[in-house]
C-alpha cells in the first residue's frame, strides 16, 4: 500500500520554471535517502538529483545551477527546476529506499509525472 506520489509535471516555456513534488503514501517505519530520475523517450533513465537523510545533496552535471532539491518533511522531497531547457524534457520519477513495518529496506518508484519544455 506504501507509494510515492509525485506531482507538479506540466507543459513549461524554455527559461521557466516547474517545481516537482514527491510525497509518501502510506506507514513506514523508516526512510533513507531520495531522489529524482528521468527518462526520455527511447534513452535511458537517469539521475537528477539525490538527497541524503542529513540534507546532503548531489546533481547531474547537466542541470547544476539549475535545479534544486529539498527536503523539509522527511517523507517528501521538491525539486525546483529553473531555466528549463527543451532537452529537460522527460518523466521524472520520483525514489527511496523505504522500510516496511516487520520488513527490510526497498527501492520504491513513483508512477513519473511527465515534463514538456517547448516554445
Amino acid at each position: 500500500q506504501v507509494q510515492l506520489v509525485e506531482s507538479g509535471g506540466g507543459l513549461v516555456q524554455p527559461g521557466g520554471s516547474l517545481r516537482l513534488s514527491c510525497a509518501v503514501s502510506g506507514s513506514i517505519s523508516g526512510i533513507n535517502a531520495m531522489g529524482w530520475y528521468r527518462q526520455a523517450p527511447g534513452k535511458e533513465r537517469e539521475l537528477v538529483a539525490t538527497i541524503t537523510s542529513s540534507g546532503s545533496a548531489d546533481y547531474a552535471d547537466s542541470v547544476k545551477g539549475r535545479f534544486t532539491i529539498s527536503r523539509d518533511n522527511t517523507e517528501n522531497t521538491v525539486l525546483q527546476m529553473n531555466i528549463l531547457k527543451p532537452e529537460d524534457t522527460a518523466v521524472y520519477y520520483c525514489n527511496a529506499d523505504l522500510k516496511r513495518y516487520g520488513q527490510g529496506y526497498v527501492k520504491v518508484w513513483g508512477q513519473g509525472t511527465l515534463v514538456t519544455v517547448s516554445s
